[in-house]
């Protein structure tokens, strides 16, 4: 059941219980597998789980529990929000497989899949409709952030002539508007702007455009799975009174790319990136002159818990496509295609290599592509795991690569009781899982500026890829070191450590925090480590910080794994402000939007006298979520920084 495409999903979907104040959340424990990939949901009752796992069995797991290439594996469906599930069996495409299915059997499948429960609010109606002018695109305000890291070379830099919320001011912020998305635990999609609206996907599939100023939706789109990267708005020139459609381009979970429409929210093309079942779309997308790359990862790893799953064979690649037609340009893999080699332990057959997937986001210049790599999966090594690899973007050619370790062969068996399917290697899993930084030190020298889980950062030249410096900033682990981003300003590369613990006993103490470090020579210029315990026993909530960062003239902008935002004072790391997303707030539309950890690709971003931010992250053990939170500086204090930003700028 449940091949290929997940369909539309209007219609079906529901609240989310985990955050209720009534509905206990814990991690996952019943789960074989470490600490490290336990999630935090809401128990289901025994009823359902053997009705849903029995009915599983006979008519699913044939398909998801196999080899059948179309087919999204267990894995993969268990980070799909059950609503989805459902609707597939409804009216999707396993409806003729579940037709024999009662309602209460089908949603007894999909809770049963996605281990939480399905209630009766609509996915669809959530939020408030736009109405008058407020429904009306501006496209006198061209889009603020071009790329994924703001900038083409991904520093994750927000300028002042963007920026109203300085380090003076910061402490003024209050909540504008918020945002509860409806059928989440995870809130990590980075939003695109411009026209007057912000543009954010979501784990129920709905991307949305919402009015900057009230938080009422002009449009929403249904895609087929979640989609949890960044979002690329197509630029336009403001000045031009020529009609304009610009594009928006996002991935989904299940391996699909779109373009649609900024305007409308229509689609404009689809296309199925890589035939792998567990092909997904983690890292943004990036547009340059026409064309857009698409990085593409895997749930694969996560996959070979099951001693039935023949691992590994997914292979990454980056594609080109034409960014008006999806046309496909050229395809990069890292590896060549897999072969069986063994059979494990309960006599699966065993394939290698595999692995190499792109999940951080990349940089580029005008000629290169830079992206950072995961580990192997299976096999004896290669030499472009946990790499830096520079492309030409024309051809996708390989220019240079420079790898951290070789033999990093690892897959989520090795964290299982019964490690029937771990290489002999065993990791240790310290994937390059943040984006690359092109910067600049002292010398005029641009260099590349590169993060692992291993909690090291390293500074290459760009032109060849010399390693210049190394520094061990983090302890490193399976979910730990650096996760999805640094930041990079004035000399100074911000890293943020997340540390947290999961099942594995090291010979040095975590380091969770946020540090400094001066680019010429990878010393610190300061440590901000974790400070005071906020979680009060909560389950999943531990210090330390797995998004993206983003930086401006004044601060670092940092949001932890205990769901605090904290702003740090560039020169000295002192915290400025700190907000806890954690909270309940009224969303536009009356419902409860709760934060939780803040994970994933997705930095907070400052737009004018606004700041946003995602919040909550049911993922490798952290707190559950579904906030999207606006806020903004008081009228008085918005005048009075508009003045300077202007003063300043003259």
């Amino acid at each position: 059941m449940l091949l290929a495409d997940f369909g539309s999903v209007i219609g079906l979907t529901l609240s989310l219980v985990a955050l209720g104040s009534v509905v206990p959340v814990h991690a996952n424990v019943e789960a074989p597998n470490s600490a490290a990939y336990q999630e935090v949901t809401v128990p289901l009752d025994p009823e359902t789980k053997a009705l849903g796992g029995a009915l599983y069995a006979k008519h699913c797991a044939a398909c998801h529990d196999g080899n059948m290439v179309r087919a999204p594996q267990r894995y993969v469906l268990e980070n799909v929000s059950p609503s989805t599930l459902l609707a597939a069996m409804i009216d999707g495409p396993m409806r003729e497989v579940a037709a024999d299915l009662s309602l209460e059997q089908k949603s007894a499948v999909a809770e049963y899949i996605a281990e939480r429960k399905i209630t009766d609010t609509n996915t669809a109606e959530a939020g408030v409709a736009c109405e008058g002018l407020a429904n009306e695109f501006d496209l006198s305000q061209a889009p603020v952030f071009q790329h994924w890291g703001l900038g083409a070379g991904a520093s994750h830099f927000m300028p002042p002539s963007v920026v109203r919320v300085t380090g003076k001011n910061i402490a003024s912020l209050e909540l504008d508007w918020a945002f509860a998305y409806p059928d989440a635990t995870r809130a990590r999609s980075q939003p695109a702007f411009g026209a007057g609206a912000m543009f954010v996907g979501s784990q129920s599939g709905l991307v949305y455009a919402f009015d900057m100023q009230s938080g009422c939706t002009r449009w929403q789109f249904q895609a087929s799975s979640e989609v949890r990267n960044g979002l690329t708005l197509e630029p336009w020139v403001a000045a031009v009174e020529e009609p304009v459609d610009p594009l928006l381009f996002f991935g989904d979970l299940t391996g699909n790319q779109y373009a649609i429409s900024a305007l409308t929210g229509e689609l404009r093309w689809k296309k199925r990136i890589e035939d792998h079942s567990a092909a997904t779309l983690t890292a943004a997308a990036e547009l340059s002159e026409g064309v857009l790359y698409v990085p593409v990862s895997s749930l694969e790893e996560g996959a070979a818990i099951a001693p039935g799953y023949p691992c590994c064979s997914f292979r990454g690649s980056i594609v080109a496509l034409d960014a008006k037609s999806g046309d496909e340009l050229w395809r990069r893999h890292f590896i060549p295609p897999a072969e069986q080699h063994s059979v494990n332990a309960v006599g699966t057959p065993q394939y290698g290599p595999s692995g190499v997937p792109i999940w951080a986001g990349m940089a580029m210049d005008a000629d290169h592509l830079y992206i950072a790599t995961g580990d192997d999966y299976s096999g004896e090594g290669s030499e472009t795991s946990d790499a830096i690899i520079a492309l030409d973007k024309v051809s996708g050619r390989t220019v240079w690569v420079r790898q951290a370790r070789f033999g990093d062969i690892w897959n989520g068996s090795c964290e299982n009781v019964d490690p029937v399917n771990c290489p002999e290697d065993n990791g240790p899993d310290y994937d390059y899982g943040a984006g690359p930084v092109i910067s600049e030190d002292s010398q005029g020298r641009r260099i590349i500026l590169a993060g692992d889980k291993g909690g090291v950062v390293t500074a290459m030249l760009a032109e060849t890829g010399e390693t210049l410096w190394k520094t061990k900033v983090g302890r490193g682990g399976v979910v730990a070191g650096v996760n999805f981003g640094l930041a990079a300003y004035d000399g100074k590369v911000f890293v943020p450590i997340s540390d947290v613990p999961d099942g594995r006993v090291y010979d040095e103490p975590a380091r969770p925090g946020v540090y400094a470090l001066n680019v010429d020579n990878g010393e610190y210029v300061w440590r901000a480590p974790a400070g005071k315990d906020v979680c009060n026993g909560r389950p999943g909530c531990n210090p330390g910080y797995s998004a993206a960062i983003s930086v401006t003239e004044d601060y670092v902008l940092a949001g932890s794994n205990e769901g605090w935002l904290r702003a740090f004072d560039i020169n000295n790391g002192q915290v400025l402000w700190e907000f806890d997303t954690t909270d309940a707030f009224t969303a536009v539309d009356g419902r409860t939007a709760r934060g939780g950890s803040i994970g994933g690709g997705q930095a907070p971003l400052v737009v004018g006298d606004r700041l946003i931010l995602n919040s909550g992250y049911a993922f490798a053990g952290k707190m559950p979520g579904n906030a999207l939170l606006v806020l903004r500086l008081p009228p008085n204090q918005a005048q009075v920084a508009q003045k300077s930003s202007e003063s300043t700028a003259n």
